[in-house]
């Protein structure tokens, strides 16, 4: 049922200009979804309507539209992001900028790299610099100092500003121990050397991309023509979690359409990490005909909806001083809407949870209305909880974002496979990880029989796997000869291949997955999570291969992949991961639940006591709010601990009005004594929820 306000923004004439705003939960996207439905089905041609959102993921309500077979003929509107569109415009009109922009070879294609590709290159740069004494005083792995240098060259390109500014723009605004000021510099001439190793090999990773577009394309009266004579009609969902330079660019293109809605979360900006900028986004209100704002919930209930007042109250009292929480005539309103789950110590937590999850699927509900959420999600707090919903026999999923390729089990059986096909690599696999790999392969295989199998029949020295049936009978007893057969399938298969001239690791992977491992009796064949990371995996190898095969001298492509993700380095965005199952519970740290931006009807918080759902994580190397076009870099202000605690505080009350507004019914409160690192914790989450809950008390 739609409301009379949704109805407004549908039926408007088609050519309307309209900013939609409202908190999350009011049907703003859904609303979007349908004046998409409503601008094809009056005629206008798909091709001509341009749908624009921060990330792919937030564009799946669109999609599903025109992927539904209710949709009448005729073309596919275009779905879009700030990268997308530079990357496409860079690519169809390289002739135009590539001299301009200075890159070294204008008369030869460029090469577009992905975040891990961008890592690749900028390890090769970074490293000798490391053993000259560069980053003495920083003490984060190299994957993730590769990964914030990158940041900072993303945030001056989003923010708008020049790229040699990132160190001193750090550097004024930094008053602490001096080597710090070392550390900006560093990172300043690594930025640089960067810059000019892309230029010089026509490569262009995403700054790269949006600078040559801004600067050299989009000005160009060519290229406004033709995006002007593409897109007609405009939709821009969560244009707050988009960077100023995006919202620049509607600012001087919304003249040129037809028709745009423009949709704004007054409760987001969760992606400030990366760049979003809310108030630039909100200042595109002023451009539209018309602004429709949406407040009524059809997600939460008024149970949720008091105590969000509440919790508001208590962490931004100087903005919510004359906002009183919503009366609920239900007196047990707080028993419907909250349980705590209290522990001594963080396994019995876990434990809790787990049994938790399990009677509410017993009760009937459906396991994607179920989500467990942590501010950060650690490998063993994620292998540790997924362990105990597994044993209850709960469908589950995990997914985060900043997780390693090389860290997922799916992944690391397939590269030890690979290793172990591919001898003149000479990447010799441990005894642990070959065993490993045979026990995610196998179907029904244990670690201690996939041990056992391993250091009888591998031979690091060369390669080899010897043959099950040589086995004493003992360990063929042991070991199960229904096992055995599916090992010497699988050592049959790698064999054959070895014989064979090698394939590019991407079809290597393709080959063993489909011709053994998503077979039944086989590991992969009913793990949709391992396929989900197949998927990204062998997504990644091509995109690498690509990249890679442009170079002159490309060394050995499959041994460069492997030897990149065992630095460590950061996996790139793929849309499978974020993709919905229905049919399990989802694991995730919060944040990457907000942004895929759906309602469920039961939420779990590990850790409330935790400082890690309002501090942000340490990085050296790059500062959000520093490199924002928010803060006045001329003025000589320093960042200080009150700009954190405010910041901090902020970024809390955002956290908490996200995750309650997509929460139907319930919220579990983890509260264990010691917490995921054995130490007691009383962090401002559990402090806010002490103070809402006395307030409410004195209340009744």
């Amino acid at each position: 049922m739609l409301s009379e306000n949704q109805l407004h923004v549908i039926e408007s004439p088609v050519n309307s200009k309209i900013f939609l705003s409202g908190p999350a939960g009011c049907g703003k996207t859904s609303a979007g979804v349908e004046r998409m439905r409503a601008l094809l089905k009056a005629g206008v041609p798909g091709e001509s309507i341009l749908m624009l959102t921060p990330q792919r993921t937030l564009q799946e309500p669109y999609i599903s539209l025109l992927n539904s077979p209710e949709r009448g003929a005729g073309g596919d509107a275009t779905p879009a992001t700030l990268g997308g569109i530079a990357r496409r415009m860079v690519d169809l009109f390289w002739p135009l900028c590539a001299e301009a922009a200075g890159f070294a070879h204008p008369d030869q294609p460029p090469v577009f790299l992905t975040l891990e590709t961008a890592q690749y290159y900028m390890a090769h740069i970074v490293r000798p610099l490391l053993d000259e004494g560069y980053f003495e005083s920083v003490t984060i792995e190299r994957n993730r100092l590769y990964s914030q240098i990158i940041d900072n060259l993303n945030k001056a390109a989003i923010v708008g500003f020049p790229h040699t500014d990132i160190g001193s723009r750090l550097d004024a605004a930094y008053f602490g121990e001096p080597a710090q000021r070392r550390v900006y510099a560093d990172a300043q001439d690594c930025a640089n050397r960067f810059r000019a190793h892309c230029l010089q090999n026509n490569l262009l990773d995403f700054s790269l991309q949006l600078e040559v577009f801004w600067t050299h394309l989009w000005p160009d009266p060519v290229v406004r023509q033709y995006l002007r004579r593409s897109y007609r009609h405009l939709i821009y969902d969560n244009i707050e979690e988009d960077g100023a330079r995006a919202h620049d660019l509607i600012r001087e293109w919304l003249s040129d359409f037809d028709s745009a809605l423009l949709i704004f979360d007054e409760g987001g900006g969760y992606r400030r990490f990366l760049g979003a900028d809310m108030d630039t986004g909100w200042a595109l209100r002023e451009l539209c005909d018309e602004h429709i704002t949406l407040n009524e919930s059809f997600v939460i209930s008024a149970g949720i909806s008091r105590l969000n007042s509440a919790l508001q109250a208590v962490l931004l009292p100087e903005k919510t001083a004359s906002v009183r929480p919503e009366a609920d005539s239900n007196e047990n309103w707080l028993d419907a809407t909250l349980k705590i789950i209290q522990t001594r110590f963080y396994p019995e937590l876990l434990d809790s949870i787990a049994t938790e999850t399990r009677r509410l699927l017993n009760e009937g509900l459906a396991p994607a209305e179920i989500v467990i959420l942590a501010p950060y999600l650690s490998d063993a707090l994620r292998f540790s909880l997924m362990n105990r919903l597994e044993a209850r026999g709960i469908p589950t999923r995990s997914h985060r974002p900043s997780r390693s390729l090389h860290d997922e089990p799916a992944s690391r059986t397939l590269l030890t496979l690979a290793a172990l096909a591919h001898p003149t690599w000479k990447i010799i696999p441990p005894k642990f990880d070959v065993a490993y790999a045979f026990m995610q392969s196998i179907e029904g295989l244990d670690l201690v029989r996939a041990q056992l199998l391993t250091e009888i029949v591998y031979r690091p020295r060369d390669f080899s796997l010897g043959s099950f049936e040589n086995l004493q009978s003992a360990a063929q007893e042991r070991i199960t000869y229904s096992l055995g057969s599916r090992y010497e399938t699988l050592r049959t298969w790698l064999n054959e291949y070895r014989a064979t001239e090698p394939l590019p690791l991407d079809h290597f992977l393709r080959k063993l997955f489909g011709e053994v491992l998503s077979q039944p009796r086989f590991g992969f064949h009913s793990n949709f999570d391992s396929v989900r990371v197949a998927s990204s995996l062998v997504e990644s190898v091509k995109k690498f291969r690509l990249n890679l095969a442009e170079q002159e001298n490309a060394p050995d492509l499959g041994k460069e992949y492997i030897s990149m993700l065992e630095d460590g380095v950061i996996a790139a965005q793929y849309l499978t991961g974020w993709q919905e199952n229905p049919n399990s519970v989802l694991v995730a740290p919060a944040t990457t639940f907000l942004m895929m931006n759906r309602p469920v009807t039961a939420q779990f918080w590990l850790d409330a006591g935790a400082s890690g759902w309002y501090e942000r994580l340490a990085q050296p190397l790059t500062h959000p709010y520093v490199l924002s076009r928010g803060w006045d870099a001329s003025s000589g202000r320093t960042w200080s601990d009150a700009d954190d605690v405010a910041a901090n505080r902020d970024a809390l009350a955002r956290l908490v009005t996200g995750l309650l507004r997509r929460c139907r019914q319930r919220i579990y409160l983890g509260l264990p004594e010691l917490g995921e690192s054995g130490y007691e914790q009383r962090g401002d989450l559990l402090k806010a929820f002490n103070q809402a809950l006395m307030a409410e008390s004195n209340n009744t």
